[in-house]
């Protein structure tokens, strides 16, 4: 997958590649470019490993990958250093190609398994974000609840829901409880946390 990713890159999208020239150290070159390559495997992983029925990547999905992660590392660049997110997820393993994404430009994560467990975390740190399944153990609609309960707290956190839904009726609801966004595509949980953690200025 790194090798397929890096191929692309080198043949397609060299033109648009960091130079070492660019920086005053090499030592900031090599590490834009090890986030760059990191983040586009794992984002291309995190899409394939959702889509049980393809067993390749297209071009374009490629390609649409590559456009959010130059996105990220253009505002990581001049942006504060490792935010923190809370994610919480039931069953954390379904997320690892999405958090070693993100992790990749940066993103450092505390992990929860339940409402009571995240907003006791809430109340002890500092988080740029959170993100959160909407189905848990708790119930159904869990991830509401949790929403609904940062929310009665005075807490403005951005909240995000990475669950099994696409639909604009999850996307509006989202929205009327207090949301900054659902969706069930890595890709674009990817493009609205990073543009919601990192200052909008440096787009």
């Amino acid at each position: 997958m790194v090798l397929a990713v890096f191929t692309y890159l080198v043949a397609f999208r060299a033109g648009q590649l960091f130079a070492p020239g660019d920086y005053k150290k090499e030592e900031t070159f090599l590490e834009l470019q090890r986030m760059r390559l990191s983040a586009v495997a794992n984002l291309t992983a995190a899409k394939q490993s959702k889509d049980t029925e393809r067993h390749d990547i297209s071009v374009s999905d490629i390609e649409g990958v590559v456009k959010s992660v130059e996105s990220a590392v253009t505002l990581v660049r001049e942006s504060v250093r490792n935010p923190l997110v809370l994610w919480v997820d039931d069953n954390p393993d379904n997320n690892i190609y999405e958090r070693k994404a993100l992790e990749s430009v940066g993103v450092q994560f505390v992990l929860s398994e339940n409402t009571d467990d995240a907003l006791s975390k809430l109340s002890h740190s500092k988080f740029r974000a959170v993100i959160s399944d909407m189905g848990r153990r708790e119930g159904p609609r869990e991830g509401y609840m949790l929403l609904d309960q940062i929310r009665k707290r005075g807490d403005k956190t951005p909240v995000f829901f990475f669950a099994s839904s696409n639909s604009w009726e999850h996307k509006r609801e989202t929205l009327e409880h207090g949301g900054q966004g659902c969706t069930n595509d890595g890709q674009e949980l990817f493009d609205m946390v990073t543009k919601a953690i990192f200052p909008t200025q440096f787009i």
